[in-house]
């Protein structure tokens, strides 16, 4: 079983959709299992504050060590554990990261909030630092969300057909080709002839040729990377 553990200050975002279609039905199968955590739960009474300025002035509150500290030693009990922390300096996440993060039996997952969370956190429990994009988001809970998807597709029995993966996008270093069914024609416009012709092999070979096109148009970074492996 993959087991995922949150740390947010929104528990109740979780497991959100990854409670739906196949996630969910996998998760009531007990192929992988989510535990969402409340930081704010460790923070002092009364006002369970969990952030405060930032030493050196600027903008924006930082998430305080002691309090992440505390639910930190909480989620892990001592167990060794991957740790992500989710943030716009991070390494970008790709579907490589994801074939190894989902290796990892178990994974916790820092979820900051305002200007993000004392450095000594990040660096004494040695998180990794993951990042979705050139952009920023409000919170790392949407990111959370995105890499947990993208790991569940990868565990046996989620998804159903092993092949299913070797075809999608980046699997192969390439983008996906396109896809079409029923109705053959539409608004006028028809399915490709190779599709409905029966021969496989020219199917295969229209395939190849357009997730290579599409690559190399919209993705040229990939593309750069597939021709040096072709």
């Amino acid at each position: 079983m993959w087991s995922v553990t949150l740390l947010t200050l929104f528990p109740e975002m979780f497991p959100g959709p990854l409670g739906q279609s196949l996630a969910g039905k996998a998760n009531e199968k007990g192929l992988w299992e989510i535990n969402a955590i409340n930081i704010r739960d460790f923070a002092p009474p009364p006002h369970n504050r969990v952030d405060d300025k930032s030493f050196g002035g600027g903008t924006g509150l930082v998430m305080q060590p002691d309090v992440l500290g505390a639910a930190v030693e909480a989620a892990t009990q001592g167990k060794k554990m991957k740790k992500i922390y989710f943030s716009p300096r991070g390494k970008l996440f790709d579907q490589k990261m994801a074939e190894e993060l989902v290796k990892n039996p178990e994974v916790l997952m820092l979820c900051g909030r305002y200007e993000g969370v004392d450095q000594r956190v990040l660096d004494f429990y040695e998180f990794e630092e993951v990042s979705l994009g050139d952009f920023i988001l409000s919170g790392g809970e949407i990111a959370a969300l995105s890499v947990i998807d993208a790991c569940l597709r990868l565990i046996p029995g989620v998804i159903g057909k092993d092949a299913v993966h070797a075809e999608e996008s980046f699997s192969a270093g390439l983008l996906e080709y396109p896809h079409y069914t029923r109705p053959a024609v539409w608004q006028g416009l028809s399915v490709p002839e190779v599709l409905v012709s029966g021969h496989h092999a020219n199917v295969r070979e229209w395939r190849l040729k357009q997730a290579e096109e599409i690559t190399k148009n919209r993705r040229p970074d990939l593309w750069e990377k597939y021709k040096r492996k072709s």
